[in-house]
């Protein structure tokens, strides 16, 4: 029986050409960028998604020396600008700002020109907390008189949403998933009109991000009585958690990241990671954000692949169970 022996040349090659593998990846890295990176943001401008995109283009300009060109394609609910990058050459020169609507316009849409498996994750920038808001008019100071009065007159009260599949939306269907009430939704085309005539008295309540309607209700224009997320805002703390209010379970944080398309290369990808990072934790941006009630948060491409992955799940029963579907 002929026994075959190992041939120290075979892990030489394989050692070689490793050590190629490796080197190659390096010169990418340190390589890149040699030339403008353009950053799509699939929203108007104005929003928190320009702001990231605006903030991260302008340190990485900076310290790159590259101009980092930010791109809005807006519409279809963040679908066309999705498109763009999901069909863009996967070599770091055509980024994507991400929010909530990205790992839930799967299960909203019965067919999309693309998959989140089209996508390099590269960090997990932000999050900010829904307020659930109430028109002062409105006889409740609580999430439990809310209930209360929801469950004495079922499908009399309504909320407000910035459209179907916004995260005020499904914010509201998961809230009333988790306390058994019948509350009308009422779509917006935007959070401003939603908000106009919540506060007009046209509307009830809703569920809205921080920087919306934190100033509302400073102003008294509009009644606070929840925020959505696992633990109090650090920018509304004398404002209790849905969860602590008597709806155990319930928690939601909208949030903003940055994704490239798959395949590009991953010392690439490290390298977006490392500067982005290191942009988040800078004093300056940090305030920024938090004037807009926005907290930075940050982490590995391999955290945030995880986070997108248990939204989409996460997401994905409520719009079923809800029935909601895209505008």
């Amino acid at each position: 029986m002929n026994t075959l022996k190992p041939r120290p040349w075979r892990y030489g090659a394989i050692l070689a050409f490793l050590c190629i593998v490796v080197s190659a990846a390096s010169a990418i890295a340190q390589d890149y960028p040699s030339k403008p990176i353009r950053l799509v943001v699939p929203y108007p401008p104005g929003g928190f998604n320009d702001t990231l995109a605006r903030t991260v283009g302008q340190k990485l300009t900076a310290k790159w020396g590259q101009a980092v060109v930010v791109d809005n394609r807006p519409g279809s609910g963040s679908t066309i600008g999705t498109s763009i990058v999901a069909k863009a050459p996967p070599d770091g020169y055509t980024l994507l700002v991400v929010s909530f609507a990205f790992a839930v316009n799967p299960a909203l849409y019965t067919s999309l020109p693309y998959d989140l498996a089209d996508f390099s994750p590269i960090v997990l920038a932000a999050t900010t907390p829904n307020l659930l808001v109430a028109n002062p008019a409105l006889p409740i100071k609580s999430v439990k008189d809310l209930v209360a009065l929801a469950k004495s007159k079922p499908g009399k009260l309504n909320y407000a949403s910035a459209g179907n599949g916004s995260s005020n939306h499904l914010s509201m269907e998961l809230f009333r998933s988790l306390t058994g009430t019948d509350i009308v939704h009422i779509p917006y085309k935007g959070s401003a009109p939603a908000v106009t005539d919540l506060i007009g008295g046209q509307v009830d309540v809703m569920f809205d991000n921080v920087p919306n309607v934190l100033q509302h209700v400073k102003a008294g224009k509009l009644r606070a009585l929840a925020v959505s997320s696992r633990e109090r805002s650090a920018f509304a703390r004398d404002v209790p958690t849905v969860a602590e209010s008597g709806v155990p379970g319930f928690e939601v944080s909208v949030w903003f990241g940055i994704v490239a398309p798959a395949g590009t290369p991953a010392a690439v990808v490290a390298k977006l990671n490392a500067e982005v990072n290191a942009i988040l934790k800078t004093p300056e941006v940090r305030q920024t954000f938090n004037y807009q009630g926005v907290q930075t948060v940050g982490g590995t491409p391999q955290e945030f692949t995880a986070f997108i992955e248990a939204q989409r799940v996460k997401w994905a029963k409520v719009v079923k169970d809800s029935g909601a579907k895209a505008d």
